[in-house]
């Protein structure tokens, strides 16, 4: 009863971003920005969803099961942050700039080498990102449909492939409405669902309110911090949220969303943090037998719970794959490979081939995802390398003029090198055993763990500061992006006269 229920949601989700693929219409412009006529409703559930995945839920669930409130609930929190930042200082920028992808933001600002680095590093990251949430899909469907964890991750690739491939951002954002719709009813119901039956308890020194979860290290302070930063910051950086903000139709409503969806963001992961503390004390649930929110789903809680929970998380995790498939193809067709939408007839070299480009990159998600059966994990490290390696460039870049593309580039370099040697001789990552890359040592131990992500931050903003002081951009870097702007521009007024881009 429980996966037919869940089936169901699936099937509906699948349906709603088909059907709304005839919306693309064969141009890019459609496909990679929506038209850039979304309005605040789906821009905000869209980026709701793709910050509400499996890995702010059920990565949450078990990370403050073992450690606390602060280290589950720090990876909504911190996504919600960073959505609170990018509103603040960057949407309106970002929006007005009418980009179609963030590549275009550092060919624009520091050239061709840059932009390849950039797409390079960006496309790695979401393919982390990707690989978290088939995890949670792949023990969803091994738990509740007894199917193999590898073919789970196989299927539910398959599914969020198919009307990502038709629809692109638009059927992200359809589909999306109901994600989010569900998502939020879900956590309601459950929160409520666990007050009635076990009551809401915390236990001691895990609780929201025990701050020597941020202050002591013995209590996981560096981690927390670590997390929390990571995605606040490094998550500024995220092509998916990027490419919502694209897609709004004006700056104004960009900004709204951005604000719109970083308070629902909180409160969902607060709830599934809240749901997880008292469960783990009450009932005794532990990760030793699996995923924690899915013991409760499958041993306590009523099927109809079960049933819009696991809906809920399986719309989160398709939202944020789609996003993932979509923004990197884009990235690697228009940024790598330097491929650009039509400006006549005949199809649309960018759209074919960014549809295409889809495969490669949801096989290597597929693969991380059965190599590295961890949820949580795999999101905070694609956003530690956004981290030390581009977020300094962009949202410094965005507003001081002085830096050319030698401190991007350094900045990228230094923040990589320094990210993966910590990578590989620490032994534990976010608190739980290094399965991606470790290389055992006596230099390095566990409770290094943490400031491994803040100091690789320091070291790559620093390095960008100071090379921005001592390599500033030359004047030929200037008449360059004046070159860029002019391509731009005369893509959009393509675009215009086509009738696409032009907000209804």
């Amino acid at each position: 009863m429980i996966i037919f229920g869940v089936a169901l949601s699936v099937v509906l989700i699948l349906v709603v971003g088909i059907v709304v693929a005839r919306k693309v219409d064969g141009d890019s412009a459609n496909y990679l920005v929506a038209g850039r006529r979304l309005g605040v409703p789906l821009v905000a559930v869209s980026l709701t969803a793709a910050a509400v995945d499996a890995n702010a839920t059920v990565g949450n669930t078990d990370l403050t099961s073992q450690f606390g409130f602060w280290s589950g609930a720090s990876l909504a929190i911190g996504l919600a942050l960073c959505l609170l930042l990018t509103g603040l200082f960057l949407a309106k920028r970002m929006n007005a700039m009418k980009l179609f992808t963030l590549g275009d933001f550092f060919r624009l600002r520091y050239g061709r080498p840059v932009e390849m680095l950039a797409s390079i590093l960006m496309i790695v990251s979401f393919t982390f990102l990707l690989a978290g949430n088939l995890v949670a899909c792949g023990f969803l469907l091994e738990r509740f449909a007894n199917i193999p964890y590898a073919w789970g991750v196989v299927l539910a690739v398959a599914l969020v492939l198919a009307y990502t491939v038709a629809g692109g951002l638009f059927s992200d954002a359809y589909t999306a409405a109901i994600q989010t719709t569900i998502t939020v009813v879900a956590a309601i119901v459950l929160l409520a669902w666990v007050a009635y039956s076990y009551g809401i308890v915390i236990p001691e020194g895990m609780g929201p309110f025990d701050l020597e979860q941020l202050s002591d290290p013995a209590a996981g302070a560096p981690i927390n911090w670590a997390t929390l930063i990571s995605l606040a910051i490094g998550d500024i950086v995220a092509i998916d949220f990027m490419q919502r903000v694209f897609g709004a139709k004006s700056p104004s409503v960009a900004q709204r969303s951005c604000f719109v969806a970083a308070g629902l963001t909180a409160a969902i992961g607060t709830i599934f943090a809240i749901v997880a503390l008292s469960v783990s004390s009450t009932l005794g649930i532990s990760v030793e037998n699996g995923p924690v929110l899915y013991t409760l789903l499958s041993d306590y809680a009523p099927p109809i719970i079960a049933i819009l929970v696991l809906s809920g998380i399986v719309a989160a995790s398709f939202s944020t794959a789609s996003g993932a498939m979509l923004a990197t193809s884009a990235i690697a067709v228009r940024n790598i490979f330097t491929v650009r939408r039509h400006t006549g007839t005949g199809p649309d070299p960018l759209l074919r081939w960014t549809r295409v480009a889809m495969i490669p990159f949801v096989i290597a998600g597929a693969v991380l995802a059965i190599r590295v059966s961890q949820t949580g994990i795999l999101l905070t490290l694609a956003f530690d390398l956004m981290l030390a390696c581009l977020a300094a460039p962009f949202v410094i870049g965005v507003f001081w003029k002085r830096p050319g593309a030698v401190a991007a580039l350094g900045a990228m370099a230094v923040g990589f090198v320094v990210r993966m040697v910590f990578l590989a001789l620490t032994p534990t990552l976010y608190g739980v055993p290094n399965d991606i890359l470790y290389i055992p040592n006596e230099l390095i131990g566990a409770d290094f763990d943490g400031w491994a992500t803040l100091i690789s931050a320091l070291i790559g903003f620093g390095t960008f500061v100071a090379l921005a002081f001592a390599v500033p951009r030359r004047e030929s870097e200037l008449d360059r992006e004046l070159a860029v702007l002019a391509d731009l521009a005369a893509e959009r007024e393509a675009s215009e006269k086509e009738g696409v881009g032009v907000p209804a």
